[in-house]
């Protein structure tokens, strides 16, 4: 992956279209703006029960959007990254079809996860209350099966995701199916979803454990055989996160996004700051998402100190709810049907109170922090909350998954906010500075941000109490001074 500026997206919610279209837009419209694009779950269908991340079959692009052929024509001129969706299946899939047909006479009994093949002497409460889901209710969901049987499948987030044995020998094939398709059609990075789950251990929480390294490290392995890199999606406490980073190819910084919106709204830069001193550079770094903003990334757990206090995340989250006009609220925790506080739904323009100078300081405090930034797709266009289709659809990371097309895009990129974002993005892109080496210095209100490489240089000066932002790039010699606040007069 190219060390710039990174498009997370869906094709058919930007587009309102396809993959060609989705590869149009890029060219035209953002021309210029991005070397890679992450295309959020494409696959067959995309309007499953969680957006795609619901696969009936992993290796079928949605019709709707395109073709493989269609993926690798993108693949030519951009990086393209890919979920490998590596939990679960779609409980419509043909697979679990044939299990809920023919039980354990089915070739595909052994790709699913069942209760008793973690707890074949069953589970007991404590057992039960050492299993971490992210998601009210159990994680197994009885199914009937033929000749009056049934039994309990793992379903870690919903009755529609049935949990894989990635252990077993057809959940390996399964997987190694998955990424001779993403090799064949040029795909060059794969997100590996939910791999934190991925291995289930009776006595443990079945998320992190050492086990799961192990299988992680052993995908990884098998990708980059076929010319693949890894990037790993792990929500958990920043010093699990730390770990995690030592032994993968790349994590994402799911602590930058919380702790720029406790810096903006405290007007305090010691939180951050202490996160920039140990934070994974092997990083990928995100403001906002499709699963919302994260918390549990920064809060403590199990009686270790956070990088915020539980009493800083209240402020924190009450004030996007103030910001959001209390639209966060409505689709944020039991709204999400989480089972606790671990993401706020909300655009982050909107978290922010839809101020642009706070806006694009965020933007530019996350180009300046250590790592590859990836920019989400209503984030680009300051999108503001989806209340509609948030009402339409009762899901509510829908409030940050709008419905875009080519005309609403032209439209955006016309406000003065855009506008100085696509700036900001060509200074991380054209600058050298930025594979070379950060440092940073500060006081609880003023933080300088720098990166230099032999003779080039960018530095990030921001002042809080004055409101004040300065970018000053030194490319031999000539200089350039970027003021944030003049940049969204022009």
């Amino acid at each position: 992956m190219k060390n710039n500026v990174q498009l997370i997206t869906y094709v058919d919610r930007l587009t309102g279209s396809n993959i060609k279209e989705l590869h149009n837009i890029l060219n035209e419209q953002l021309a210029n703006q991005f070397s890679g694009v992450h295309l959020l779950p494409f696959y067959y269908p995309i309007d499953g029960s969680d957006a795609g991340f619901d696969p009936i079959d992993h290796t079928k692009v949605d019709n709707r959007l395109g073709t493989w052929q269609d993926i690798k024509v993108l693949a030519e001129h951009y990086d393209v990254m890919a979920d490998l969706i590596v939990n679960h299946i779609s409980a419509k899939s043909d697979e679990f079809q044939d299990v809920l047909n023919n039980g354990k006479n089915s070739p595909y009994w052994d790709l699913f996860l069942t209760k008793d093949k973690v707890f074949p002497n069953g589970l007991t409460d404590e057992q039960q209350e050492k299993i971490y889901r992210p998601r009210p209710g159990s994680c197994f969901t009885e199914f009937a099966l033929r000749d009056n049987e049934s039994a309990e499948f793992w379903t870690t987030f919903t009755e529609n995701q049935i949990d894989i044995d990635v252990s077993s020998k057809s959940g390996q094939d399964y997987l190694a199916r998955i990424l001779s398709t993403f090799a064949e059609s040029n795909i060059k990075i794969i997100r590996l979803d939910a791999a934190g789950y991925a291995i289930k251990k009776a006595g443990s929480s079945c998320f992190m454990l050492e086990e799961t390294f192990e299988f992680i490290n052993e995908l990884t392995d098998k990708a980059n055989s076929v010319g693949i890199e890894t990037l790993v999606e792990i929500h958990s406490y920043y010093q699990t996160q730390i770990e995690i980073a030592k032994r993968v190819d790349q994590v994402y910084d799911f602590a930058l996004p919380p702790l720029i919106l406790h810096t903006l709204f405290n007007k305090n830069f010691n939180a951050l700051a202490n996160w920039l001193k140990i934070s994974p550079r092997n990083c990928i770094t995100v403001l906002d998402t499709h699963d919302g903003i994260g918390i549990i990334d920064v809060g403590p757990m199990d009686g270790k100190a956070g990088l915020l206090t539980n009493k800083e995340i209240d402020t924190l989250v009450e004030k996007i709810h103030t910001n959001s006009e209390g639209e966060s609220k409505q689709a944020t925790g039991a709204a999400a049907s989480n089972v606790d506080l671990y993401q706020v739904n909300c655009t982050y323009y909107d978290a922010l109170g839809k101020n642009d100078f706070d806006y694009l300081l965020a933007r530019a405090i996350q180009f300046f922090s250590p790592g590859i930034p990836q920019v989400y797709y209503a984030g680009l266009l300051a999108e503001t909350n989806d209340m509609a289709l948030l009402a339409k659809t009762q899901v509510g990371r829908d409030i940050n998954r709008p419905y875009l097309n080519r005309e609403h895009i032209n439209k955006s990129l016309q406000k003065p906010i855009t506008k100085a974002l696509t700036t900001l993005i060509s200074i991380r892109n054209s600058c050298n500075a930025f594979h070379g080496e950060f440092s940073f210095i500060f006081e609880q209100e003023q933080l300088t941000m720098l990166w230099e490489n032999k003779d080039c240089s960018a530095t990030l000066t921001v002042n809080l109490i004055e409101n004040k932002a300065l970018i000053t790039v030194d490319n031999q010699g000539d200089n350039t001074l970027t003021d944030l606040n003049a940049l969204l007069q022009k």
